[in-house]
């Protein structure tokens, strides 16, 4: 098991973070705001952003820490677009991105935008959100991008074509969620290699096999068993949250960029995650599809 992450300080530092919410989210949160950090927290049920926000005080309070909440729908992206409206409104900088938010897809469904549940909430959403954040974090001393991804990565593929990844008869949610895992590290390793000489790193992780809320009752029920099976493995959320916090915190990281991790040292992944012909496809087919500048 990994060792604890070392208790660097995040005082004066704000980092924005996805999916607060859910078990390795909240775990997350709680973490940095025990350094100190000032969180912007993402969730898009208030209750329960609420209870995040009183856990977070509690845990943050003899370090200094403050949170604030912002509601957001991940799988539209017009709320992906006024989340960063909003968060672009009332500051000046982003220390810290922490694409977390997501979800395994149940039944096939198709948001009102027109993109399969899976594909928009954990690929689209981080795609757009950190791009309308960029200038955000372009004026942090040194800004991080971290990507949540899975190695579930390994068994997924990038359909091109978007009528054909929304087609019923070809849909399986263990897939969907496997190629949105995939596009996570793709898009990471694009993006790093985009902001090669600027302040900003972007990086991706493993978190582990979590026992969180992913597995919802609506989950495939092959995965829902399999999860069953897997259950004496399952790690707690507050250990899967620290290869995050690593990424989020360590001076040991902070010129790294490009990379995948597990347990809080660079990991192996799929070859195709790392082939960069297979990212900048990935960030043509993405920008096509949200209206982002390619």
């Amino acid at each position: 098991m990994a060792a604890p992450a070392p208790d660097f300080s995040m005082r004066g530092k704000t980092v924005l973070l996805t999916g607060a919410t859910g078990g390795l989210g909240s775990a997350t949160a709680r973490e940095l705001a025990r350094r100190g950090a000032h969180l912007l927290l993402v969730g898009r049920n208030p209750q329960k952003l609420a209870t995040t926000l009183a856990e977070v005080q509690q845990a943050g309070a003899a370090a200094g820490a403050s949170a604030e909440v912002l509601v957001a729908d991940l799988s539209l992206l017009s709320d992906v677009r006024q989340l960063a409206e909003e968060v672009t409104r009332h500051h000046a900088h982003l220390d810290v991105l922490i694409n977390n938010a997501g979800i395994m897809g149940g039944k096939h469904t198709i948001t009102a935008e027109g993109h399969e549940l899976s594909w928009a909430t954990n690929h689209l959403a981080p795609f757009v959100l950190t791009n309308h954040l960029l200038p955000l974090l372009l004026a942090a001393p040194q800004g991080r991008i971290i990507n949540v991804a899975s190695e579930a990565h390994w068994l997924g593929q990038i359909e091109a074509s978007q009528e054909v990844r929304n087609a019923r008869s070809r849909y399986s949610g263990i897939t969907a969620y496997c190629d949105s895992k995939l596009a996570n590290i793709l898009f990471t390793n694009e993006l790093a290699h985009r902001l090669d000489l600027t302040n900003i790193t972007a990086n991706c992780l493993h978190p582990g096999l979590v026992d969180t809320g992913l597995m919802h009752p609506g989950a495939p029920r092959l995965m829902r068993t399999l999860w069953w099976m897997a259950k004496p493995l399952l790690v707690s959320p507050e250990h899967g949250a620290r290869t995050t916090v690593y990424l989020a915190t360590s001076p040991e990281v902070a010129r790294v960029s490009g990379q995948y991790f597990k347990n809080s040292r660079p990991g192996r992944f799929a070859e195709r995650a790392g082939n960069r012909a297979e990212a900048f496809r990935l960030w043509r087919i993405s920008a096509e599809e949200t209206g982002v500048a390619g």
